[in-house]
């Protein structure tokens, strides 16, 4: 069993046993079997479902390569419960959807959620999407502005443009590095960043 999906079914054992082995059983047969897929879907549109068994159904969707999963793991890749949110990106990964990029650019950049956005913006990273280093810039000259700062998300920002290698974002970092709380970050990213190219010498008359 996947070590995610263990740990949403150990952490509803005393919850709903039933249900939730129903749900394991269908997540170790969805790869191989449709009518365990369309079962797990059945757990995103039903009404009234609790948010764990959605969760745990999207996910095992998602590990099974079912784009089904997609909305409800967006959903959730910005929830106030941060393990929640480091989950649904860990399937978002795994589902490898054309559009999951797009989607962590519009949350991340998404100002009314900025305190959730540590997710997001990991996942960007992660996929090295082309909406990344536009979005992480972004976001991060927001944020250097402030006044809230959110210095965890700020930091995955650096950390993120550190990653992506952006020469571009040489003059955004090297501000980064007026503010102690990310000012580490911002040293190992300028490290990392490709070395500016040397300006041409100006060609001298009659040379």
């Amino acid at each position: 069993m996947d070590d995610t999906l263990r740990a949403m079914a150990e952490h509803v054992a005393e919850e709903d046993g039933p249900t939730r082995d129903r749900l394991l059983a269908l997540a170790g047969a969805a790869p191989a079997r449709a009518d365990a897929r369309d079962a797990l879907t059945e757990w995103l549109t039903a009404v009234g479902r609790p948010l764990w068994q959605q969760e745990m159904a999207a996910y095992a969707l998602a590990l099974a390569g079912d784009p089904r999963a997609f909305e409800t793991l967006v959903f959730l890749l910005n929830h106030r419960d941060p393990v929640r949110g480091e989950r649904a990106a860990e399937g978002l990964f795994a589902l490898a959807d054309p559009r999951t990029g797009r989607a962590a650019a519009a949350l991340a950049g998404n100002a009314l959620r900025t305190a959730y956005a540590l997710h997001p913006v990991r996942l960007l990273t992660r996929l090295r999407a082309p909406e990344a280093a536009p979005t992480l810039s972004a976001l991060l000259r927001r944020l250097l502005a402030g006044p809230e700062h959110h210095w965890p998300v700020a930091r995955a920002c650096v950390e993120g443009l550190a990653a992506l290698a952006d020469p571009g974002c040489r003059p955004l970092l090297t501000d980064a590095l007026a503010h102690p709380p990310l000012r580490p970050a911002a040293e190992v990213a300028l490290c990392a960043l490709p070395s500016p190219e040397p300006a041409a010498s100006p060609e001298l008359p009659g040379a």
